[in-house]
């Protein structure tokens, strides 16, 4: 597909995090990032036991965007012509039976909002994150709030092997964590769902000898994990991209965040507070993963799903 080099914008609405990135595309294929902004807005609140998007986690959403939007209003007044953003919601937004009220909320506000299936939010994880990589078979772990997406495949955009998994750090935060800090059963017996879930498509990479080179992981658990093992007051994304990340580092970090409750959880140096609710069982997820594919380290990208729709749109693709 032709690719028609820009600058484009992209915002993905996840079950925990809205994000924004605006981002030029060149002719090569690589992308050059101009600005992104973030907030935590719990669209997915109560999704699991209720199957409805509550109208608080919907403004919250819509707030998100709107302030986006302005951001992208003034960029394009000093860009000097019209910028394209295309809006994506996932996890949440598709298990909920009132996601057809959430596109009208997010498209009276003039963006347009696509609902996408959890292939097409693997496929565009995997895009994004080859932009960034040389030449290699990886795996990419998109860990999100209601999913999580595994996609195996040569960088450059050959999708080999993907699948999007019903489990997320706030889908798993709600179906097994009573107690705070949550007990040892409870998140054994989460741990043991998680692995029970996820371990038929690892059975199948091991049985047909699908062997990668490097796990790469997206989103805020793993980024995290650098930003507490760092100290950072201030996120910084260039000290986040291309991190390696140990099994030790992992494992310290979630002993730490797990035993202590949310109200300490959240002056942790490092952790973003809005995320104390559901880091736990993102680390959970993260540990599981690690087992599943037998490596003791990963590599963390701050390329991911936005970079992705902004290939997306500079192919013209349809969403």
């Amino acid at each position: 597909m032709t690719l028609q080099p820009g600058r484009f914008g992209a915002i993905d609405i996840g079950t925990v995090t809205c994000r924004m990135l605006i981002a030029d595309v060149l002719s090569d294929g690589s992308v050059h990032d101009i600005d992104r902004a973030y907030t935590i807005v719990n669209l997915g609140e109560d999704v699991n036991a209720t199957g409805v998007l509550k109208d608080a986690a919907m403004d919250r959403a819509a707030h998100a965007v709107q302030d986006y939007l302005g951001i992208l209003a003034d960029h394009e007044a000093t860009y000097g012509q019209s910028i394209p953003v295309i809006a994506v919601a996932t996890s949440a937004a598709r298990d909920a039976k009132n996601g057809e009220a959430f596109i009208k909320r997010i498209e009276s506000l003039g963006a347009k909002l696509a609902i996408i299936p959890g292939e097409r939010e693997a496929a565009l994880s995997f895009s994004g994150v080859s932009s960034s990589f040389s030449d290699a078979r990886i795996a990419v772990v998109d860990i999100g709030g209601g999913s999580t997406e595994i996609i195996v495949g040569q960088t450059g955009g050959v999708v080999e092997r993907a699948h999007s998994f019903d489990v997320g750090c706030r889908r798993v935060t709600e179906k097994f964590f009573v107690a705070d800090p949550p007990t040892q059963a409870e998140m054994d017996e989460a741990r043991t769902w998680i692995r029970q879930t996820m371990e038929p498509f690892f059975g199948a990479l091991h049985t047909d000898g699908v062997v990668v080179d490097k796990v790469v992981c997206v989103a805020g658990t793993a980024t995290t994990v650098v930003s507490i093992r760092e100290a950072m007051e201030v996120y910084d994304t260039t000290r986040v991209h291309g991190a390696q990340v140990s099994r030790h580092d992992v494992d310290s970090i979630a002993q730490r965040l797990a035993s202590v409750p949310q109200v300490e959880r959240a002056n942790v140096v490092g952790l973003d507070p809005g995320r104390a609710p559901v880091i736990v069982a993102g680390m959970l997820i993260l540990q599981s993963v690690m087992d599943l594919f037998g490596v003791d380290e990963f590599v963390v990208s701050e390329s991911d799903i936005l970079q992705g729709i902004v290939l997306a749109e500079a192919r013209e693709e349809a969403f």
